[in-house]
């Protein structure tokens, strides 16, 4: 699994606060990914994925 932030980030915080083992929020405070998925973190990805409200996190499987 890959994921990455697409453009459009509005710097809620709600990924980095659903999964912060991958998210985190940089110094623009905009969410940036900074570490590799584990499979026991997956479930937790899709979560932020799921729980962003700009729908900006994509998810390669």
């Amino acid at each position: 699994m890959k994921v990455k932030i697409n453009p459009g980030c509005i710097g809620c915080g709600m990924c980095a606060s659903t999964c912060p083992e991958v998210f985190k929020m940089n110094e623009d405070n905009l969410a940036e990914v900074f570490a590799d998925i584990t499979v026991d973190i997956e479930n937790s990805v899709r979560q932020a994925r799921d729980n962003c409200p700009v729908q900006v996190i994509e998810i390669e499987e």
